[in-house]
């Protein structure tokens, strides 16, 4: 098989990948107004802008004070990333890990699909449960499902062992924006103080949740 070769260039494009990250971070520095956000929260607020394309969502992030700090201890110490979805967990850089951290999904364990049919609640929401024993200490992503962030809260709620932060991003029409309104005000609610970053409304999703972990498993953007 012979070797492909280049077709004719006939645009003008930046095409060598680093320049590429380079000029995008900057672009969004330019562009967007992080004068709100924590002051560590920056890189974190960089890369999830980056992976939705969209600046005006600096406006609409919400991030606990002391989510960077809780994030980076939690993974340079081992913890464990929980995702909903394998869109998410893919997304990971498992390069950027500390600590070579397991990335977890249990959407497809074989349990889910009957405790999501006896709870009348998604298979997104049963699969949190089976979270329970490595919860505590853990980064939780939940990128996808509201009713997994619910019913993570719930789970929390109930008595389970808290997760070290939680990326709560879920994207729709249908639940994202109240469940994430529920992160928000958990712990003036409840009384429980969990580190966390959310958006305000309807956006979230794959892309810029697994961005917010590859922000978070370093300080390098």
């Amino acid at each position: 098989m012979s070797e492909p070769s280049r077709p004719t260039r006939r645009f003008q494009y930046i095409d060598q990948g680093d320049a590429i990250y380079v000029e995008s971070f900057a672009t969004i520095r330019r562009e967007a107004d992080l004068s709100a956000l924590p002051v560590d929260a920056d890189r974190l607020a960089v890369r999830m802008i980056h992976g939705s394309g969209q600046v005006d969502l600096a406006r609409d992030l919400v991030v606990h004070p002391r989510m960077v700090a809780a994030s980076r201890a939690a993974l340079e110490a081992g913890a464990p990333i929980l995702c909903d979805t394998t869109m998410v967990a893919t997304g990971v850089s498992r390069g950027r890990l500390p600590h070579d951290n397991e990335v977890r999904c249990l959407l497809t364990d074989e349990r889910v699909p009957s405790l999501a049919a006896a709870w009348g609640t998604t298979r997104a929401a049963a699969a949190v449960s089976l979270w329970e024993p490595v919860l505590g200490g853990s980064v939780v992503a939940i990128g996808n499902a509201p009713t997994a962030l619910f019913h993570l809260l719930e789970l929390i709620l109930d008595g389970a062992p808290r997760p070290a932060a939680i990326v709560g991003c879920p994207v729709g029409f249908i639940g994202a924006s109240e469940s994430k309104e529920a992160l928000i005000g958990f712990n003036a609610e409840y009384g429980i103080d969990i580190p966390y970053v959310t958006v305000k409304g309807r956006r979230g999703g794959s892309a810029m949740t697994s961005s917010a972990l590859n922000a978070l498993a370093q300080e390098n953007e």
